[in-house]
């Protein structure tokens, strides 16, 4: 490893009212390494890349590429002075080609061919494979992020910042991934890598930095530490990073699916021909690469994605009695006695509602009950209070508007209200997504504990790792359609990876 300094940060500060966003930061980034940055939700990580990046102006502080005491204003800013970010959410023209996209706002004039060859060129470098004439829409996850990649390239980059970069990669494209990474660091360029998965963090990084309530806790050299250090850097205590899955007892079918298919007006097929089966008492997980009708697959079953055909069955606990859920709404599907909780992966959009503050948030699932309008906010508040308490929520209080809190506190309160509703079907899609280490395995815990009660969970995941240590079986489907039913315990990454790729290893036969 090089110990020329790239970048560096002294004394970075950064405050959003009287929220302390980072505290005092320095900061440090060597020519030609990988440099993980970790950190707990509201730690600040995203905030000092940024930063750094040109997208806030720091309060206090000084910023330094290759020696020299830069002002970064704007990305325009950032890109003169060699620095991309790399976005967890892609921000790309879906009708627009892979070139146009990288060379959109480019000032110099250009033509399409030449865009095309620069394009071609840059990926023959670093081992990215593209079709510079193809269209985003037509493209996948992965074939996004590689023109996000290449377009931070194109203009100049020599410092990337990547933003989650595998959050929804399949195991093989993370490698693939990761591979480009290593031939950009061999070429001399500086990287970033902000994650929570820290078992790619001891793969990929060279040196990790951690960040802990706005602070710069320290950098380690990666072959010097271990999970379990860096879990402790993060959090300031000792944290157990084993999900305790236990065996499923006296499991029951509680949701029955059958030869589910839906289409958009289009014609366009989101589900085709889904069946499985949910029981009481163990956790099912569903594994696929982002929109392989996951979302659409949760909704039908919660009453919010009408179907063309199939079956949805409930079977009520109490009196054993098949209840239909095809085709019914969610207040349908609650006046029919049906306990289901639903944690959406729309958590602004679908899960709570951005502009009322926890409590009215709270209240949502409550203030209607058999036509009658009750606004008692008594029992509402005692439950933001709790959730707040058990999930360790970081909040100014409980009539704080949701939208105003990170993404990861936002989850927690979304979670804590559905789990505290008493379910007999808890489905919860990507419930960990944006939450640092020690909130994941604080709701991995709750979902085994849901399990432990008899409810019936239904997880969907991004990391394969998890859905094997947590899950009792996992569903894995691709473009809609299932290609396998594996046992959550004797399975493993590689194999689910190709089935999420299409490649139908077995035949999807249910795991007993």
């Amino acid at each position: 490893m090089e110990n020329t300094v790239a970048l560096r940060t002294t004394g970075i500060t950064k405050k959003f009212g009287p929220v302390v966003a980072n505290s005092n930061v320095d900061f440090t980034l060597y020519k030609g390494e990988i440099l993980a940055l970790l950190g707990e939700n509201g730690s600040g990580k995203t905030t000092l890349m940024n930063m750094i990046s040109g997208i806030y102006f720091p309060d206090e502080g000084q910023i330094f590429v290759n020696g020299n005491e830069v002002v970064i204003r704007s990305p325009h800013d950032a890109f003169k002075y060699g620095i991309g970010m790399i976005h967890q959410h892609f921000k790309l023209i879906d009708v627009f080609t892979a070139a146009q996209n990288i060379v959109l706002g480019v000032k110099e004039k250009y033509n399409i061919k030449s865009a095309n060859v620069a394009v071609s060129e840059i990926a023959d470098k670093y081992g990215f494979i593209i079709n510079p004439k193809k269209k985003i829409h037509e493209m996948s996850v992965s074939e996004k992020q590689t023109v996000e990649i290449i377009k931070v390239l194109y203009r100049g980059a020599d410092i990337l910042i990547l933003d989650e970069p595998t959050a929804v990669l399949t195991p093989q494209e993370t490698e693939k991934l990761f591979s480009v990474l290593r031939k950009m660091k061999e070429d001399g360029k500086s990287i970033i890598i902000i994650t929570h998965k820290l078992n790619e963090v001891m793969a990929i990084s060279d040196r990790v930095a951690v960040l802990r309530k706005g602070e710069s806790v320290g950098a380690v050299v990666t072959a010097e530490t271990n999970q379990t250090q860096l879990t402790e850097m993060m959090v300031g205590e000792k944290v157990s990073l084993n999900i305790d899955r236990s065996d499923p007892v006296n499991p029951t079918d509680r949701i029955i699916v059958k030869s589910l298919n839906a289409k958009t007006k289009d014609g366009i097929s989101l589900l085709n021909d889904v069946s499985f089966t949910a029981r009481s008492g163990e956790i099912l997980g569903i594994a696929g690469i982002a929109g392989s009708g996951q979302k659409e697959l949760l909704e039908a079953i919660a009453g919010l994605q009408h179907l063309n055909s199939g079956e949805i069955t409930y079977i009520d606990p109490d009196s054993g009695e098949n209840v239909n859920l095809r085709d019914k709404t969610p207040v349908q599907i609650r006046d029919l006695g049906v306990r289901l909780s639903f944690v959406p992966e729309d958590r602004l959009g679908m899960g709570l509602v951005g502009n009322m503050d926890i409590v009215d948030n709270m209240m949502l699932r409550s203030y209607n009950k058999d036509g009658v309008v009750f606004l008692d906010r008594h029992k509402p508040k005692d439950l933001a209070d709790k959730i707040i308490h058990e999930l360790s929520v970081v909040t100014p209080s409980v009539h704080t508007q949701v939208r105003r809190l990170s993404g990861g506190n936002v989850q927690k309160v979304l979670v804590g209200r559905e789990i505290a509703a008493a379910p007999k079907v808890l489905m919860a899609a990507y419930p960990v997504r944006g939450l640092d280490v020690n909130s994941s395995y604080l709701i991995y815990n709750l979902l085994n504990e849901q399990k432990r009660n008899g409810v019936a969970v239904i997880f969907v995941g991004e990391d394969l790792d998890v859905l094997l240590g947590l899950c009792d079986r996992i569903l894995v489907i691709c473009d809609g359609t299932v290609t396998g039913l594996v046992d959550g315990r004797t399975a493993n990454k590689e194999e689910i990876g190709l089935m999420m790729m299409h490649h139908n290893l077995n035949e999807a036969v249910e795991v007993v």
